[in-house]
Parts: C-alpha cells; sequence; structure tokens
C-alpha cells in the first residue's frame, strides 16, 4: 500500500531540508516553515488520522504526530527531538544526521526558545505575524496550547436576549502505552527523548522503590546531562490519604512544576494514585508519565484516568479523572517485588481475564502460580513461562485499556474492569486486606451471584473460584460475615455509580460481562452464606496467603485513623 498524502508530503519536506550548524538558517528554510503548517493542520485528536495511515504505520509514529500537532508552541529543543524520532519512523536512513543535530541544536543557548520566538526573531517577513494573528482565532490549541496531550471544545447557544444559555463541551486526551524492558538502561532513550529537550525532570517516587532503584535512576538521569529533582514518599496503604497529596502539591510549588512538563511517577499502585491525583489538582492538570514497578501500577493503577485517595476509611472515596501521558510496564521491576506483593497483583489480571478475555483466562489456567513463584516470569530460565508472562501482562493490558478508555470519565457505569470492586471498597480498609486480595473475595462472590443469577453454569463458577485458588488469593474471609457491613459498603458503591448497585458480574461464559443491578439485603445475606458454605470445599476453605497488609510488611490500614486532619500516619521520606 502507498503512503497516504500526509506521509508523502512530511516525508519529502524532510528530506529537502539541510540540516546546518546555525539556528536561524534552519527556522528561516521554507521547507521548515512549510513543514511546520502541516502539522499544524493535523487533526491530532481526531480517529480519523489513524484510520487514515497504511495499517503499517507504527503506533509511535501516530503518537508523534499527534504531538507535532503543537509544533508552533514547542522549544526548539522538543522539536527537534521529536522530529528526530520521527525521521527514525519514516527514513531511517536519514536517523544519524537528525539526531547529531538535534543534540546540536540542544546545546544551543536559544534552544528553549520556543518556536514562535525563533521564528518572529529570525524570520522578519510578514506573513509569520499575520498566520499567527490568524492562529490565535481559528487554531489556538496548535499556537498556545496548555499541554500537547489534550484538547477541548464546545459550542454554546444562547436566546436572543443572553438570559438562557446552554453550552455542549468536549475534551480529548492522548495518552501512550509500552509494555517493554530495561527502561533504566542507558541506551534506552524513552525518557531521555522525553526529558532532555525539557532540561530537567521533576520525579515522585516511592521510597521502597528508591531503596533498589534510586541509584540505577539518577545514573541514567546523569548519563543523558538531565537535571533531575526527585521526591521519595513512603507509599503504604496508610500513606493513601489527602495529607500526602497535600504534602505533594506543596513540593510541586517549592520546585516549580511546570504545567506542560510532565512529572515522572515511578512505583506501584499508591504512589501512582496519590501522585496522579496530586498532579490532577497541580495548576488543574498537570501531565505525567507513570514507570510502573508493580503489577497493580503495570496493568492497571497505572495507564488508569481514576486518580484517588481514600478518604473517611473508604477506599478511593476523593479523586480526579487524570490520566497519564505514558504509562510504561517494566516487568523486571518485580524482581525485587515480595511473593505476596506479587500474587495479590494477579487479582486485577484474573478480574480481566474473567469478564473481557477469555484466552488470558485460560492462558492463566494453565501456567499457574510458577507465575507468582517466577517473579512474573523474570526469575525463571523456563522460557516458555518467561513468555507466558509476557503475554498475559500483554493481554492484560489491552483488555483494561479497551473497558477503560472508551469511558474515560466514567460517564456511565457498564464498566467490566469494576468487577470484583462492588462490595471491596466497603470492607478492604476494615479487614486489613491487601487490595487484591479484598478484590478476589468479591470476585468469588460474583461469580456466586452469577451463577445464582442464572447468568453462569456451576461448572464455570468453579473454574473461576479455582483460577483464584489457584494462585492462592482468597476467596473467603472472616469479614464477610459481617452482612451488615458489606450492606453498608454496597449502599455507597450505589451513591458513587450514580444511583445505580450495577455490578458487573460474568455473564453467558467466561469472558463476557453483565450487570447486576438489585440486590436487597435478605438476598445478599442468604448469598453470602451459600459463598461461605461453597468457600469452605476449596483449599484453606477459601482463605488466601497473606492476605493482610502486615503479612508483607505493610502497616495494617485497620489499625491506623483515616480522618482528613490526621497527618500524623504521614512519612515523608
Amino acid at each position: 500500500m502507498n503512503k497516504p498524502h500526509l506521509l508523502v508530503e512530511i516525508s519529502s519536506l524532510l528530506e529537502k531540508m539541510k540540516l546546518p550548524t546555525d539556528l536561524s538558517s534552519f527556522i528561516t528554510d521554507t521547507n521548515f516553515k512549510a513543514l511546520l503548517e502541516v502539522f499544524r493542520s493535523i487533526k491530532a485528536f481526531s480517529h480519523e488520522l489513524s484510520t487514515d495511515l497504511p495499517a503499517a504505520t507504527s503506533s509511535h509514529t501516530l503518537h508523534l504526530l499527534r504531538k507535532l500537532k503543537s509544533a508552533y508552541s514547542l522549544s526548539a529543543s522538543q522539536l527537534l527531538s521529536l522530529l528526530s524520532q520521527l525521521v527514525a519512523e519514516i527514513l531511517p536512513d536519514k536517523t544519524k544526521a537528525w539526531e547529531n543535530f538535534s543534540t546540536a541544536v540542544a546545546l544551543h543557548p536559544e534552544s528553549q526558545w520556543s518556536i514562535i520566538q525563533l521564528l518572529l526573531t529570525y524570520d522578519q517577513e510578514d506573513t509569520i505575524s499575520f498566520l499567527l494573528a490568524h492562529l490565535e482565532k481559528e487554531d489556538p490549541h496548535a499556537l498556545y496550547p496548555t499541554s500537547m496531550y489534550r484538547t477541548s471544545s464546545g459550542k454554546v447557544n444562547s436566546t436572543a436576549d443572553g438570559k438562557h444559555i446552554e453550552a455542549v463541551m468536549t475534551t480529548s486526551t492522548m495518552t501512550e502505552i509500552q509494555i517493554i524492558e530495561g527502561v533504566l538502561h542507558p541506551d534506552n532513550l524513552i525518557l531521555r527523548n522525553l526529558y532532555y529537550p525539557l532540561g530537567k525532570c521533576v520525579c515522585v517516587i516511592d521510597a521502597n522503590v528508591h531503596e533498589h532503584y534510586g541509584e540505577e535512576l539518577v545514573a541514567y538521569f546523569e548519563k543523558h546531562d538531565i537535571t533531575l529533582k526527585m521526591l521519595v514518599y513512603r507509599a503504604m496503604e496508610v500513606d493513601k490519604g489527602i495529607h500526602t497529596v497535600e504534602s505533594l502539591l506543596a513540593d510541586f510549588k517549592e520546585i516549580g512544576v511546570s504545567r506542560q512538563e510532565p512529572v515522572l511517577i515511578v512505583g506501584g499502585g499508591v504512589i501512582t494514585d496519590i501522585g496522579g491525583l496530586a498532579c490532577a489538582l497541580y495548576h488543574r492538570g498537570t501531565p505525567y508519565v507513570m514507570l510502573a514497578t508493580s503489577i497493580v501500577s503495570g496493568i492497571d493503577a497505572g495507564p488508569s484516568p481514576r486518580t484517588c485517595c481514600d478518604g473517611f476509611g473508604f477506599k478511593n472515596l476523593f479523586g480526579a479523572y487524570h490520566a497519564p501521558v505514558l504509562t510504561l510496564t517494566d516487568r523486571t521491576f518485580f524482581k525485587t517485588l515480595r511473593t505476596g506483593w506479587i500474587r495479590h497483583g494477579v487479582a486485577e489480571i484474573i478480574k480481566m481475564a474473567t469478564v473481557k478475555d477469555a484466552t488470558l483466562f485460560e492462558l492463566l489456567e494453565e501456567t499457574g502460580v510458577d507465575l507468582v513463584y517466577s517473579q512474573f516470569g523474570v526469575d525463571t530460565e523456563d522460557t516458555h513461562l518467561s513468555d507466558n508472562s509476557q503475554r498475559i501482562l500483554a493481554l492484560s493490558m489491552q483488555s483494561y485499556v479497551e473497558a477503560e478508555y472508551g469511558n474515560l470519565y466514567e460517564t456511565h457505569q457498564c464498566r467490566p474492569h469494576a468487577y470484583g470492586h462492588t462490595w471491596s471498597p466497603g470492607y478492604e480498609i476494615p479487614s486489613g486486606m491487601l487490595h487484591g486480595h479484598a478484590v478476589s473475595c468479591g470476585m468469588g462472590f460474583g461469580a456466586y451471584l452469577s451463577y445464582l443469577q442464572g447468568w453462569i453454569s456451576r461448572e464455570e463458577c468453579d473454574r473461576i473460584c479455582q483460577l483464584i485458588s489457584k494462585f492462592e488469593l482468597s476467596l473467603w474471609h472472616p469479614i464477610l460475615d459481617d452482612t451488615t457491613l458489606i450492606y453498608k459498603g454496597q449502599l455507597k458503591i450505589i451513591e458513587k455509580r450514580g444511583g445505580h448497585l450495577v455490578a458487573p458480574l460474568p455473564k453467558g461464559r467466561i469472558g463476557e460481562c453483565g450487570y447486576l443491578n438489585t440486590l436487597s439485603f435478605e438476598a445478599l445475606k442468604e448469598a453470602m452464606e451459600g459463598y461461605k458454605t461453597l468457600c469452605q470445599t476449596y483449599p484453606r476453605e477459601g482463605l488466601g496467603i497473606e492476605p493482610h497488609c502486615h503479612e508483607v510488611g505493610l502497616e495494617d490500614p485497620s489499625t491506623v485513623g483515616h480522618s482528613l486532619k490526621d497527618n500524623a500516619t504521614l512519612q515523608k521520606a
């Protein structure tokens, strides 16, 4: 298939351009100015952009084109970095020359000037001033974007006297997700390409991760001559409160985090949630990059647009919708995780397999608990196990993103990825359970409810429960005997879901989802009693291995006060 006109035109202009060491000559090159207009005219946030490109076009090329929509507003260093990456994708024989030129420009005193500033300084043609004046009205997102990662539009209608005004508003956000290994190896340029043109990186990192990888992170940024400003935070479940978010906001203010420079968040699910929420609040939306070091952050919390923290003893009560601009999941970080942390992370994968992807479910059945004890295939010489581990990561990420990103702002509640999360928020904190074990109890109970509804067979219910048990996760916990507590949690989740229970359950067969919207207290109590009897037929009578936070070296959230005014639990490293 021939390349479409867009890539043909871009390729042609890039090939024609000469790469002088003089920045002014480059800026005033007529081919360069034509290229800027091609980028500016790209409908960066449209679905048509991806469908108009040939199937062989890489997703990275597409993402670069979306970013280059903001070419006028970028610094020379940022623009040349993006152009070098684009050349590597579409004109690989020109890659070295463009990389050398990009590096040379980065050393130029005016490399941090915006392209607009450089054009007005070095190109005195009236056409440039006229163009910029035109864009201020016709395409302000291309000229002065707050962030290259978001755009918005709206339609306003009003009566003639202006006393009644109605508006419909939309927002588009772009993100990129990569499952990759060796992110901190000096030859891996993903983080370098993002932060080198900016000159600095503000990094929020989990204290435990910092202990294992702090030196490696510092060495990476030093190698690439990027100033690293690191904020090290303890990020246990008990720290997942608004007080930690407030502390992060104070640090952002002191450092002077810019609204167009993505914060780098490194760690597991807790630091992901609270760091992402701090970014959502700071400047009403500061971009961030998620470098996931755990399974929960790697395939669930990391790419999720739902940033949050706990409040008043309830999981994730406060939050904002703010997706990362880039998520990197690198399973080599899993080698330093405790077995219990890996085990509870697998619950989020079982969740997606049960209601979204039957192939993933079968792969989990085939692989078994060796997935946990091999540190997710990192600590093994079994290539089949290692390959299965990578495939499991990829399938779970794909299923999660398909479910999540089509409903970015949770404007409806048909959300399969909430399976297991209907009743668990009410009992997770008071039970002291790890999140994954609380969710696995919810999944087992959900499978039993689905069987009672006649949505799945008893055999399929048993397959789901057997898979949970096979991975040594919890089907049962004594707190489930407190039906009143469980029902209170159900009422709270109904508030959160806009007045609907809409509990996702497997329906039809494993790998497909339906929604239960009515469950009375009496029906809940009766179902829970039957579920307890079922759990007693499983190994350990349904109890999980190391289900509690304190059993895997974490503080017990059930013993710590969660008042908004109580900052005593905060321990900033």
